[in-house]
């Protein structure tokens, strides 16, 4: 077994350092033009409280059936629109969670998140570091160092432009924008360093993601859309790269509501 991951691990790292990955100036004002859409749609909801969130807008019999799930401790997830988006050199991953927190208020889940400095701490492993680089009234500036394998091991060094508003005390937001990411090589040990733009693999290069925290009778409904822009996958490789390439995205956002959900329903009254 681990042979074959071994083997896996090889095939891909060399196909996609052999195909090259430099970002074409049509594929980041593809992914621009995409998360200018989605902002707008994004900002509409969050200015009303009755489709605040996606479940608002669900009919009766859909809204009960999600909040059963959700209720149970499940973290629904769903894709929106036909991700992953192919563009020019370049696929749009956008994918939207959404979790319960029960018996906390949306002040209590807002101070987890807003603890940049200890976000390593509540989101290990994906994130192996973190700190709040500055802050000013409701903007943040955020980072992070994230962590992903799954048959390869990819760290990348991130920076995020956060920013919050509010309808109310019960219905919150934040708007978060990648302003950095960088492939690390050998991370940890004396030969670390920055992979130079056009060399890296593309496994992210962009990640924008999208919270909104609305209190409910029981607990808090937490929902976040993620938008990330990744690397194409190389013809006739699709097979070995894909699963890997599209699978991470869903993962990596089922995992941070996950956490978040652990972290509050383990501290209560943190």
């Amino acid at each position: 077994m681990r042979l074959k991951t071994t083997i896996a691990h090889s095939l891909i790292m060399c196909s996609l350092t052999c195909v090259g990955v430099a970002q074409q100036k049509q594929t980041t004002e593809a992914f621009d033009h995409y998360i200018a859409a989605a902002e707008k749609r994004v900002t509409q909801a969050r200015v009303k409280s009755d489709s605040f969130l996606k479940i608002d807008v669900l009919s009766a019999p859909q809204r009960m059936q999600v909040m059963e799930r959700l209720r149970q401790g499940e973290v629904v997830i769903e894709k929106q629109g036909e991700t992953p988006s192919e563009i020019s050199g370049g696929l749009i991953h956008d994918w939207v969670g959404m979790v319960l927190i029960p018996k906390v208020t949306v002040a209590q889940v807002l101070n987890l998140i807003q603890d940049y400095d200890h976000s390593s701490q509540h989101y290990a492993p994906d994130v192996v570091k973190s700190r709040l680089v500055s802050h000013t009234g409701d903007d943040f500036q955020v980072f992070m160092r994230l962590h992903k394998h799954k048959i390869v091991t990819v760290v990348l060094d991130t920076n995020y432009d956060v920013h919050y508003g509010r309808i109310d005390a019960t219905h919150q937001f934040s708007f978060s924008r990648s302003s950095r990411v960088s492939e690390i090589a050998n991370p940890g040990s004396p030969d670390e360093r920055t992979v130079a733009a056009g060399h890296d693999h593309g496994f992210m290069w962009r990640l924008n993601s999208y919270w909104a925290f609305e209190q409910a009778d029981d607990g808090v409904l937490v929902e976040c859309e993620a938008i990330s822009l990744t690397r194409d996958i190389p013809s006739g490789l699709g097979w070995m790269i894909g699963p890997f390439v599209n699978s991470i995205p869903r993962e990596s956002l089922q995992f941070t509501l996950g956490a978040t959900r652990k972290a509050l329903v383990k501290t209560p009254g943190s």
